[in-house]
């Protein structure tokens, strides 16, 4: 099934989830919040947050009459906006906004993981790419440019075939849109190739509008960087500590339920993902999405530091990133 009214869809979430948020009066740092709001993208690495959502585990977590609503991002930039501004008070975004924001002054902090792995580079049918030496000339889509796994792709790319996307002088044309569009766009051959998050990978194979030209263990970072992390804001830290912690035990207990439960947990996906986006998935697309992914809250400085230092030599942060400060893992030990 074709999503067309995705972004609509989106949007009016957006934007009545963000009314919810905004009336909760607790600011930034959330003092004396009575309602907080929580947000993530409807992917399959972010089924942690859909699980929490499902089985209302902030609202255990969280003081007694705490009302807790959920906000729902198409890309990782809006959410970083969310964060900062206070719109939102946590949830799980791409380590690339997290850390692009970051290193651009944003005062966050990312206090748990959601997943590893999960992203996918598709080619489509009748590109003539048979490997990824053939994309000079060709056009690749990702969500965002330096999203997470933009980076992954230009990375893999730039230091195993010495090509380059046209943004810094390459040879390749880099296009931007939804995941969810992908199989469409692949299908009416506007773009030969995309790094993909599950489950839109998978869902198209399931299409058969494209193949997998490097699946998740050869991209970069594949099977070690956070394919989500879980960000809360500086201010939130430091004076309202006792909200984080609540949050983040709800998050590991998400994460628990996935790692124990995974049957059950990928109904629960399904059933989001339909309720978000509208779009229906199968079972076969889930199970094939679920084998890629691992779910662990467990999140390492270094990964990320590697993965920074990635986007500064693609040129999409202008200094040298410095990741100091960035995770607190204190909420998690």
């Amino acid at each position: 099934m074709k999503k067309i009214f995705y972004g609509m869809v989106i949007l009016a979430m957006s934007l009545f989830l963000s009314a919810c948020g905004e009336s909760a009066g607790a600011g930034s740092n959330g003092e004396g919040a009575k309602e907080i709001t929580i947000g993530y993208f409807p992917n399959i690495n972010h089924v942690a947050g859909m699980v929490a959502e499902e089985k209302d585990l902030y609202t255990e977590t969280l003081p007694d009459g705490t009302k807790v609503n959920y906000q729902y991002f198409p890309d990782g930039s809006s959410f970083m906006t969310a964060i900062e501004t206070g719109d939102i008070q946590g949830g799980l975004v791409g380590p690339g906004p997290a850390m692009n924001h970051f290193t651009s002054g944003a005062k966050i902090n990312v206090v748990a993981a959601g997943s590893t792995g999960g992203t996918v580079i598709m080619a489509r049918n009748g590109a003539n790419i048979e490997s990824p030496k053939d994309m000079a000339g060709k056009t690749f889509i990702s969500p965002r440019v330096g999203c997470t796994h933009d980076v992954q792709f230009e990375t893999m790319m730039k230091e195993e075939y010495g090509i380059t996307s046209d943004r810094i002088g390459g040879k390749m044309k880099h296009v931007t849109g939804k995941p969810a569009t992908y199989a469409s766009l692949f299908e009416t051959g506007k773009v030969d190739v995309a790094t993909v998050p599950e489950p839109w990978a998978s869902s198209i194979e399931a299409e058969g509008n494209g193949e997998v030209l490097v699946d998740t263990p050869n991209v970069a970072y594949g099977e070690t960087l956070p394919a989500a992390v879980f960000v809360t804001s500086q201010d939130l830290v430091k004076n309202n500590p006792e909200m984080v912690q609540n949050i983040v035990d709800a998050h590991k207990q998400a994460t628990e339920f996935i790692q124990e439960n995974p049957e059950e947990a990928k109904q629960i996906a399904t059933k989001k993902i339909k309720d978000i986006t509208d779009q229906e998935l199968s079972q076969e697309v889930i199970d094939n999405a679920w084998d890629r992914i691992e779910f662990t809250y467990d999140v390492e400085e270094k990964h990320l530091q590697d993965f920074a230092n990635s986007s500064y030599d693609l040129g999409f942060l202008k200094e040298k990133p410095d990741l100091t400060g960035l995770v607190d893992k204190s909420f998690i030990e």
